[in-house]
């Protein structure tokens, strides 16, 4: 059953989505990407844990999936609509202002790069309330302290039920530090991001340029 932790009746329309997993997310993902409206508007940015020293086919293996284009992304790539962003195996993916995406080599994020962290901190800075954080299952703490920053930047967040995770810790950091807005199994949670981008009469823009 799902449940919602926080009741947020003015939340303004979400002009970007963030995803971000690891042990047990491809299979999430193959439930919730395929299930995102074709006419979706907003940019999605992916983070998965990825071995760094291999290449990745993970957009492949998600355009196959998905009505939405998927794509990897390079330094400097613009940030589209209708677009799944995917970031590439040992590279931080960051949002900046302006509009485009930067990938980084600093260290390593609970052992990780690209790191989920660092994705939800630079898109909180960069879309504030009109972002949307998604946490999936994974084994370490990566990305709670991420969408702790989202929380406090106004956006919406998103955690997986730790209930039907293959791997609770990811999921379970998160609620621990009381920072998700709702808590539902992966079967809710494309209908949720759908309702939450949805607004015919927007026209989505740029990141902002408000300062954090």
């Amino acid at each position: 059953m799902a449940m919602t932790t926080t009741t947020r009746t003015s939340q303004p329309p979400a002009e970007a989505i963030v995803i971000g997993g690891s042990a047990g997310a491809l299979e999430a993902l193959s439930t919730i990407l395929p299930a995102l409206s074709p006419t979706l508007e907003v940019p999605v940015a992916l983070v998965l844990h990825l071995a760094g020293d291999k290449p990745s086919y993970l957009a492949q293996v998600l355009s196959a999936r998905c009505t939405l284009a998927v794509r990897e992304v390079e330094d400097k790539s613009p940030i589209l609509p209708r677009t799944i962003h995917v970031a590439p195996p040992g590279y931080h993916l960051l949002v900046e202002r302006g509009g485009h995406f930067a990938l980084s080599v600093d260290p390593p994020v609970h052992f990780c790069r690209p790191a989920i962290d660092v994705l939800f901190e630079s898109a909180a800075d960069a879309y504030q309330a009109r972002l949307v954080a998604v946490l999936l299952t994974g084994a370490n703490e990566d990305g709670a302290l991420g969408m702790a920053r989202v929380k406090e930047r106004g956006g919406t967040t998103i955690v997986q039920s730790p209930a039907e995770a293959q791997v609770r810790t990811m999921p379970e950091a998160a609620l621990r530090l009381g920072v998700a807005d709702h808590v539902l199994p992966v079967a809710g949670i494309a209908p949720l991001l759908n309702s939450l981008s949805a607004d015919p009469a927007r026209t989505p823009s740029r990141p902002s340029l408000e300062p954090a």
